[in-house]
């Protein structure tokens, strides 16, 4: 039998449902413009009948209901919404990081442009040229030198720039990741007060929602994905290992890189604080800042060093077999620093005290080419390449230039060129490999003759005659004593390039013109000037770039279609993240109007339940005082 006090009971339990869903309505309105903040619901449930199912039950008009009562207060969320756009998010980081950076690198080349390098080089192919003209004079020597200095600043201010970069970008890393570091580190806080307030069996829907925001913002730092299958040990992963899991959050640490070949020390890299092992984030603006850094940037570094270098030797080798005003011969127009003492380039590379390795840049061939000659060989080039080799096939057919050509675009860390006397001249490029020295000839071999009896570099055929740099007498392997060749430079020559001290001293030291027989040339010969003139528009270059003009051209390029994708990328994926914001908005945002019909609808449940109690009070005050009268 019901009690007589069954109607106050339902009308309470109806004033506390609607009094606690207008109270989760208010907190809805409090926290419309909150960032991170879901809306929440109240879920209104009946209770629980007065009789269960069972053999015996009071003889009534079925159950008698016992009220209302809020069964949890749930927040509304689209979970496969939220992976969407972790995954967006780290996708958009990551260009929104790239492309600032990628607008200060197209500050850095100012082509075309007055204080361009193009434009500093061309001033100084013109004062060959003007040389050239007027040998026997004074004044063009001192434009020559002058311009060589204004180029060489140039060069260095490009360098610097482009480093600067770098340390930006750096700096950036670490700042970013001990954001990281302290995101992972709140998530696995909030996961274990969330456990705990599930234990307790409560909806800690703020906590939730401040769980949310930080893998969020953790999102476009680095890419993730999450695992919320086990509801007591959320999940988070990126690099494909475990970043959060329940309580535990792992840390990154930024460790110093170790010496690389030249001596210094490269950038640090990220590893895991427990393991030690390196980390690779595939998005976010982590990813983007170790790309710009060890990548985009260091290419643009390793082409600037590659064109100093190779207009370096170029310049010399003319200028070295030539003859200033003042009869001095042998002069280098720019310094050169190499980066062993030893002539043969002997180095010893781990540090026993025993010479293991020849660091030589560049080979030149003792037999005189034509470009357009048919070889009439037939075999097999092996160069080095990264951290393996290339193969490169001639046959009977091929031209030199052919054979040439095909070096070149192989994508060997060794390059080609005819020198101005037709030897066929072979040089080391800058390595992306950071363990690898640049400017270094790593292994050379040839399964046929070309090498070794046509263009005459190598003294046999085959892994026996093969030039490899592990050995500290690889030179041993050039053709006889008569092979040309230059020892490696010091990293980074467009870092340390300087026009040579003695010319600058005295100007009647630069060359103009070639002797004859090993006399000085005569007074009016320009000769040599001329030939350094014509560096400008000969192909030169090696590797794919032909000329000098074609090395700005490319740069250019390079750099404009850098940021030609950059802000397209970053404009598309902030029209895709902004598109599931919105879906999220529709679904989680707090929409005022329905918020406030929420409110007159429980306002009325409310007012309506406390009519009803006063009604239940009118009738128990008739029976319990009037029944009797």
């Amino acid at each position: 039998m019901t009690s007589t006090f069954t109607g106050i009971e339902i009308g309470k339990r109806a004033v506390a449902a609607n009094g606690q869903a207008i109270n989760t309505t208010g907190h809805n309105i409090s926290n419309a413009s909150t960032e991170g903040y879901s809306r929440q619901r109240a879920r209104l449930s009946t209770v629980a009948p007065i009789y269960l199912p069972g053999l015996n039950r009071e003889n009534s008009a079925g159950q008698i209901g016992m009220g209302v009562t809020i069964e949890r207060i749930e927040r509304v969320r689209d979970q496969l919404l939220d992976k969407r756009i972790a995954s967006q998010s780290s996708r958009e980081g990551y260009w929104q990081a790239r492309d600032p950076y990628i607008r200060m690198l197209e500050q850095v080349y100012l082509e075309p442009g007055e204080n361009s390098i193009r434009s500093k080089m061309d001033a100084f192919w013109d004062s060959w040229q003007e040389l050239a003209a007027y040998p026997t004079d004074t004044a063009p020597r001192n434009a020559v030198v002058e311009r060589g200095k204004t180029l060489v600043d140039a060069i260095h201010d490009r360098y610097s720039s482009l480093k600067g970069l770098q340390d930006m970008a750096n700096e950036d890393i670490a700042l970013r990741l001990d954001q990281v570091n302290k995101f992972s580190r709140e998530i696995a806080g909030l996961n274990r007060q969330i456990e705990e307030i599930r234990a307790q069996g409560d909806n800690p829907n703020d906590l939730l929602d401040r769980r949310d925001l930080l893998v969020d913002k953790l999102s476009s730092l680095v890419d993730i994905t999450i695992d919320a299958r086990d509801p007591d040990e959320f999940m988070v992963h990126t690099a494909g290992m475990v970043l959060v899991q329940g309580r535990i959050g792992r840390q990154f640490a930024f460790e110093p890189a170790p010496a690389l070949p030249d001596g210094t020390r490269g950038y640090s890299k990220i590893t895991w604080v427990d393991t030690g092992e390196d980390v690779h984030f595939r998005g976010g603006s982590l990813a983007a800042l170790v790309d710009f850094r060890d990548q985009t940037v260091a290419e643009e570094i390793r082409s600037l060093d590659s064109m100093t270098m190779n207009f370096t030797d170029l310049v010399n080798e003319v200028h070295r077999s030539a003859f200033g005003l003042n009869g001095v011969t042998g002069e280098n127009f720019f310094t050169e620093h190499n980066f062993v003492t030893n002539v043969n380039g002997a180095y010893d590379r781990d540090g026993d005290g025993v010479d293991d390795s020849s660091y030589i840049f560049r080979i030149n061939g003792v037999n005189v080419l034509e470009e357009r000659a048919q070889i009439g060989l037939e075999g097999t080039l092996t160069l080095s390449a990264g951290e393996g080799a290339v193969e490169v096939r001639y046959y009977p057919t091929d031209t030199v230039a052919d054979v040439v050509s095909r070096i070149n675009n192989s994508g060997a860390d060794v390059v080609a060129r005819l020198n101005r006397e037709g030897r066929l001249s072979l040089k080391g490029t800058p390595t992306p490999i950071p363990e690898q020295p640049d400017f270094v000839i790593r292994h050379i071999e040839d399964s046929g003759r070309f090498l070794n009896g046509y263009a005459g570099v190598l003294n046999a055929s085959g892994p026996d005659g093969a030039f490899d740099w592990q050995r500290a007498d690889a030179v041993a392997a050039l053709r006889g004593g008569s092979v040309d060749y230059a020892v490696s430079p010091i990293a980074h020559p467009s870092g340390w390039l300087e026009v040579n001290s003695a010319l600058i001293k005295d100007p009647s030291s630069v060359a103009a013109g070639f002797g004859v027989n090993g006399r000085p040339a005569n007074v009016g010969n320009g000769d040599a000037a001329l030939a350094v003139a014509s560096i400008r528009n000969t192909e030169v270059m090696v590797g794919k770039q032909g000329t000098f003009d074609d090395y700005f051209a490319d740069a250019v390029g390079r750099v404009g279609l850098l940021g030609e994708q950059s802000g397209r990328m970053l404009e598309t994926q902030n029209l895709v993240l902004k598109q599931l914001n919105d879906m999220r908005q529709s679904v989680s945002g707090v929409n005022m109007d329905e918020e406030l019909a929420n409110m007159l609808k429980y306002q009325h449940g409310y007012e309506a339940a406390a009519r009803f109690i006063n009604t239940v009070n009118s009738m128990l005050d008739i029976i319990i005082n009037r029944l009797g009268a």
